[in-house]
């Protein structure tokens, strides 16, 4: 049996499940349906493959030999530059067949799309226009091009320009393949010191985005360096769209010189970007053969295109020492595929379990969709139903409704029931009425006496509300189908049964001389948007709320937005797609988005701690088994915009309050002008936005990212 058995390394429930491919330098081609099986049995779930032979590279070099010497013979001045032939058969390993769905194609590693050279730059632009259509022609499906080189000193220069020209151009010939731009974390640590305030890589990267390369088939593959950068390096590049995270032999440690392992860092980085919506695939880059295959020549220690320009991946002298040779390496490394059985039996076991927010969100992160419009649209059951799966803000809400009722009892506050003990409870814009439950359930625990009223607009959800009356709340919910905005509040009619009780009734159907009109002593809503503000509130709350008695109170009774500027590329992109395909407000839309793949650039260096395991020789030294570390992190900053109120009117009567509505909501306008400290280079996408609102006293809500939990609401949907 292989030494990695799936079955017995699939991951818990709702974790990632890890897919592991294999790239070798020195792989016998084309590669085979039997080589394929022996990868799957093994437990790879990919390999790749060079799309052309050296024999094209031979081929290709004899042109350009050619061409220099009729430059430097020729007495007719400069010729043309050539032009190379299609393939041939002895110049490409692949064929359309069942083996390259399973493949990834690598673009030849010798091309080079930042020369300044034009004659260079011209050959290599045809080879990867070759190898892409060709690829394209057969169906493989992914392919990795190696990233701009350079050696030319200049990340900013013509050559990245003519980099991101010639990938637009391979773009192009197909609408299927997906091209993967691999580059370094960072390059070489000369270049990437922080005068220049951050990863080289990531200029690159970011100089390739603005000569216009935005399409949905062009990806990043990553590679990993044993050696991280900063943690704003690291975080910089969950915000992009990554495929792929090549690691090879260099990323690793031997741990005590017999097998291969990863340090806690390299697992919170790879942790953190299997968390992305659609998780990358991981490449294990010259880490031995396929166990049963046979290969030709010994594996090179840096593969085909596949590459790091990293000096500091080298193995340290302390280290090196520790290597083990061959021979032990095959009886002590856990079995023909140790850098395997690794991925899966450590890393991919040991993710940590997934938040009640990540799993509910899974397949919604950075999703963009546009904000509700409950007011002029009429919602979808369905659309109810995801709101009532938060159990956190709907706990919060009955946990402030009771608290409310029983300060309001403990005060003794006058009730504004006409039977001058009922408080009245009015729920406005009711929906399919979780909050009425909720409202009905703290009222019976408080011990309170409620007289209860929801207001909805929606005659779908109406029916349902109505059902509920009959069914669950045993007819003792007011219910009103009306706009809160047109609302006249609670009324009472002449009741001819004895009791004092008034029966619930439907305003729609009470003649208007009967009705007598009375206070709300709570109102309670759920208009927030993902901004506070952005769908409803507080517009629609200005009327409702001037219909509160003199110590009435509102639930929510504050809210305070908040922003911050974010790099989101992803978004971004989506967002410019929609513009293309015809969409005029796409970048003006506040979008509603679970964000995840972003990058915040205000930060601040805080100071924390952790425990965690001492090394053997520490605990030699009676050190113990856990040691405390001091570290500096960084934490995003997050401005607050703006705040709104509820409560019973301070001041004025109910048509001062109307006048200003009818003025164009003047009275709840508000702008803000913050400024935020950016400490390294970053392209601003857009604003991200949050926001927290006291429901009663020190019951709050809150989706702000540095108190959410503070509040217990870390897993608030």
């Amino acid at each position: 049996m292989s030494e990695v058995d799936m079955t017995s390394t699939a991951p818990a429930e709702n974790l990632s499940q890890y897919y592991v491919g294999q790239h070798e330098s020195k792989r016998q081609l084309p590669i085979s349906l039997e080589t394929l099986h022996q990868a799957l049995d093994a437990g790879y779930r990919m390999l790749t493959t060079p799309i052309t032979t050296p024999d094209f590279h031979s081929r290709v070099l004899t042109i350009l030999s050619n061409h220099l010497w009729d430059l430097r013979t020729s007495s007719n001045g400069p010729s043309s530059i050539p032009t190379l032939a299609t393939l041939s058969p002895t110049d490409t390993p692949l064929a359309p067949g069942e083996t390259l769905s399973q493949l990834f194609g690598v673009v030849s590693p010798w091309i080079d799309l930042t020369s300044p050279d034009p004659v260079v730059f011209e050959i290599s632009r045809q080879v990867l226009e070759l190898e892409i259509s060709y690829a394209a022609f057969c169906g493989l499906g992914n392919v990795i091009i190696p990233g701009p080189k350079l050696q030319y000193g200049n990340a900013h220069g013509e050559g990245v320009a003519q980099y991101a020209f010639a990938v637009q151009e391979a773009l192009s010939l197909s609408n299927y393949t997906q091209l993967l731009i691999h580059l370094p974390m960072m390059y070489h640590p000369d270049q990437d010191g922080e005068d220049i305030e951050g990863s080289l890589s990531q200029h690159v990267r970011s100089e390739y985005v603005q000569e216009g390369n935005k399409s949905e088939h062009d990806l990043l593959a990553l590679s990993i360096p044993r050696h991280l950068p900063p943690m704003h390096v690291q975080s910089r590049w969950l915000s992009e769209p990554l495929k792929l995270l090549s690691l090879t032999t260099q990323t690793f440690s031997p741990y005590l010189g017999q097998y291969p392992s990863l340090t806690q860092n390299h697992h919170a980085l790879i942790h953190r970007y299997m968390r992305l919506r659609i998780p990358p695939w991981i490449l294990l880059c010259d880490v031995g053969s396929i166990p049963g295959s046979e290969t030709q020549g010994a594996a090179s220690l840096l593969s085909n295109g596949i590459h790091t320009t990293d000096p500091s991946a080298l193995p340290t002298p302390a280290e090196a020492a520790h290597l083990p040779s061959q021979a032990k390496a095959s009886k002590s490394s856990k079995g023909p595929t140790p850098y395997l059985s690794y991925i899966f039996n450590d890393l991919q076991r040991k993710q940590p379990p997934l938040t009640i927010l990540e799993s509910f969100g899974a397949g919604y992160q950075d999703y963009l969709q546009g904000p509700l419009q409950p007011l002029a649209d009429n919602l979808e059951s369905m659309t109810y139903e995801v709101f009532e799966k938060d159990p956190i803000k709907y706990d919060a809400y009955e946990t402030a409704i009771r608290k409310a009722l029983t300060d309001w009892d403990l005060n003794q506050k006058p009730a504004s029931a006409p039977d001058s003990r009922s408080v009245v409870v009015s729920v406005v814009g009711a929906g399919r009425g979780p909050l009425v439950t909720r409202a009905l359930k703290a009222a019976a625990e408080a011990g309170v006496q409620i007289e209860m009223w929801a207001v909805e607009k929606n005659p779908n959800a109406f029916v349902l509300l109505q059902r509920h009356n009959e069914m669950e709340w045993n007819k003792g919910v007011h219910l009103v189908q009306s706009d809160m905005r047109d609302w006249e509040g609670p009324f009472s009619t002449p009741s001819s049964s004895s009791n004092s009780q008034y029966q619930p009734q439907n305003q729609t159907h009470q003649p208007e001389k009967k009705k007598q009109h009375h206070a709300i002593d709570i109102l309670i809503s759920e208009l927030l948007g993902s901004f506070a503000d952005n769908e409803l509130s507080p517009e629609c709350l200005s009327h409702p709320c001037s219909l509160l008695s003199d110590h009435g109170i509102s639930i929510p009774s504050s809210y305070t937005n908040y922003l911050s500027p974010i790099a989101a590329p992803k978004l971004h992109s989506d967002i410019q797609l929609r513009t293309l395909n015809g969409d005029t407000t796409a970048v003006g839309t506040p979008y509603v988005v679970m964000l995840h793949a972003i990058d915040f650039l205000a930060k601040r260096d805080v100071e924390s701690s952790h425990w965690r395991e001492t090394a053997r020789e520490e605990k030699e030294k009676g050190m113990g088994e856990r040691k405390k570390v001091w570290r500096v992190d960084e934490e995003p900053i997050i401005h607050s915009a703006w705040s709104f109120a509820h409560g019973a009117p301070a001041s004025g009567t109910k048509e001062q309050v109307d006048a200003g509505e009818k003025g164009g909501n003047r009275h709840n306008n508000r702008t803000a002008s913050l400024h935020f400290s950016i400490p390294h280079r970053g392209v601003c996408h857009g604003l991200a936005g949050y926001f927290e609102a006291v429901l009663y006293e020190n019951i709050e809500l809150s989706t702000h990212p540095l108190r959410m939990k503070e509040k217990g609401c870390a897993d608030m949907m």
